[in-house]
């Protein structure tokens, strides 16, 4: 099948690439000239592992394609996606609708004949009618049935976003008429043929779909948190605790890590949209938004950890930070943990060095300030205290005996809970925080 995707940021590249391994013929449109070029040159411009050679065995195949030219691209397409963003409106929380609604007009200009439009960002419920409403009014010539317009949310997790579209726990399509679930069955002909869930529903349940999903998950980290804080008073340990619970299979152990609170493009957009969603419908999400309130205290509680642990003083101090992205696997550093924690440190007087195997061409900007290390041996040397925020492959098995006799004052706030109290007393650690669970044993 003929593709276009409008978008080429995270979900519509992704999507593209994976559509174009399919099988299909699909165009990458996008605004930024400078990003096309780059696309076209097979430079990716994000880190997700496995995407930029999958990107160039297409392109040679010549299933891949980037252009500016939206109408070109559009014109003849069988199905149009649409994965611009939807980021947080400022001042009321709710998803930022523009640029969905510009590439929806534009794409109505393009039209050559019967086509589905898919919509592929996060949007509020009721959203693909809109959609629906603005390409009728832009092109008044077409027939009522030129067009069909469908809602299929993405469920990529940043750092295994191929295998997540390539064996999806479940493709969830939303559609009105039989002729476009025919050209999505098409689509996803693959998936079928392996017997993926794919589930087709109404466009309202589809779009509800994915927010109501995010919002769980962060629910559920934020559940495991605020254990860890009750387990860091009475002596408890909430490994052990998160993983009697993840042992009923009604609960699952998956999101049930302890940590710094969540971050990252979905979580925090897609609660904040959520509530107010559910604000403008006279239905308050009233779990959400305490989850909301609640993930920024973590953040809040983990800087005043990190204080703790110096003394209650970082001015003068040197900190070696290990991972400053959301999480590993991953470039992002949107709404990450340590947009909190850093500019703490740093505004309060803290010599920063930040290790992080991806998070330089984002942070630089977003972390002023620090001092940008390669090595964790020489970030941590003659430091005051050792911070880990982000649980990177490269940070799961250092050696915290070499770390700790070059330190200034072996100190460590685990905020991963990557090693234990006994391994780091036993490294030679004299201070040792994590989350939710005591610190040093004797």
């Amino acid at each position: 099948m003929r593709i276009t995707m409008v978008g080429t940021g995270y979900v519509g590249l992704v999507s593209g690439v994976c559509f174009s391994d399919f099988g299909h013929e699909v165009t990458c449109v996008d605004s930024n000239a400078a990003r096309v070029e780059a696309l076209q040159r097979g430079e990716v411009p994000l880190y997700e592992p496995g995407l930029e050679d999958l990107l160039a065995s297409n392109t040679a195949a010549e299933r891949l394609h980037f252009t500016g030219d939206l109408a070109t691209a559009v014109a003849g397409a069988e199905a149009v996606f649409i994965a611009v963003g939807t980021p947080t409106r400022r001042g009321d929380g709710h998803a930022d609708l523009t640029y969905v609604f510009a590439a929806a007009e534009e794409i109505a200009r393009a039209l050559t004949g019967y086509t589905v439009i898919v919509t592929k960002s996060t949007v509020p419920v009721g959203t693909n009618r809109q959609i629906r409403d603005i390409i009728a009014g832009t092109r008044p010539d077409l027939a009522p049935d030129g067009f069909d317009i469908v809602s299929n949310p993405e469920f990529l997790r940043e750092g295994a976003a191929i295998d997540d579209f390539m064996r999806p726990d479940r493709v969830v399509v939303g559609v009105e008429t039989d002729r476009a679930a025919e050209v999505m069955q098409a689509i996803y002909r693959p998936l079928y043929l392996r017997d993926f869930p794919i589930m087709t529903t109404d466009l309202e349940s589809a779009e509800m779909i994915k927010y109501a999903a995010n919002a769980f998950l962060a629910t559920k980290i934020t559940f495991i948190n605020e254990i860890a804080a009750l387990c860091e008073r009475t002596g408890a340990d909430v490994k052990q605790v998160s993983r009697g619970m993840g042992l009923d299979n009604r609960i699952g152990n998956k999101f049930l890590h302890a940590g710094p609170g969540y971050g990252g493009s979905c979580f925090p957009k897609d609660t904040r949209a959520l509530a107010r969603i559910g604000q403008e419908h006279g239905m308050p999400m009233q779990l959400t938004e305490t989850v909301i309130k609640v993930n920024e205290e973590i953040k809040r509680r983990m800087t005043d950890r990190v204080f703790d642990l110096c003394g209650g003083s970082v001015n003068g101090r040197t900190i070696a930070v290990l991972g400053v992205t959301f999480k590993p696997n991953t470039d992002d550093m949107r709404e990450a943990p340590s947009l909190t924690i850093v500019p703490a440190l740093v505004g309060n007087g803290a010599r920063v060095r930040v290790v992080d195997p991806q998070g330089y061409r984002e942070g630089r900007d977003l972390l002023p300030g620090v001092d940008w290390i390669k090595d964790p041996y020489e970030a941590a040397a003659g430091a005051d205290a050792l911070v880990l925020l982000t649980e990177w492959n490269e940070f799961r098995a250092l050696d915290l005996t070499r770390i700790a006799e070059n330190m200034q004052t072996p100190a460590m706030a685990d905020l991963r809970n990557i090693y234990s109290p006994a391994q780091a007393r036993e490294a030679g650690f004299t201070s040792y925080i994590s989350v939710g669970r005591e610190g040093l044993p004797d």
